[in-house]
């Protein structure tokens, strides 16, 4: 498959500069690792809306807790920790 890829002078002169590094081959290696970086990015970010949709869910399933109501567990648990503890 061949796809011509027009880039801004910028990215061009960025990818160049790449590919002088010897760390890429060519320009299309570049754009093939960035195109992979783009895929991962993307991959990672709806994993990250599912996981929040999945946390609403949980929410309206399960009922959601105010701020004062976390804040009220959370020092419960130390003191019953540091009470322990004495």
């Amino acid at each position: 498959m061949g796809t011509n890829v027009n880039l801004t002078p910028e990215l061009e002169r960025f990818a160049q500069a790449c590919v002088e590094t010897g760390r890429f081959n060519n320009v299309s290696e570049v754009v093939r690792s960035a195109l992979r970086m783009l895929q991962d990015a993307e991959q990672r970010k709806a994993a990250f809306v599912a996981s929040l949709e999945a946390a609403v869910a949980e929410g309206d399933r399960d009922g959601f807790m105010s701020s004062e109501d976390v804040e009220a567990e959370v020092s419960a648990a130390i003191e019953t920790v540091r009470s322990r503890k004495r």
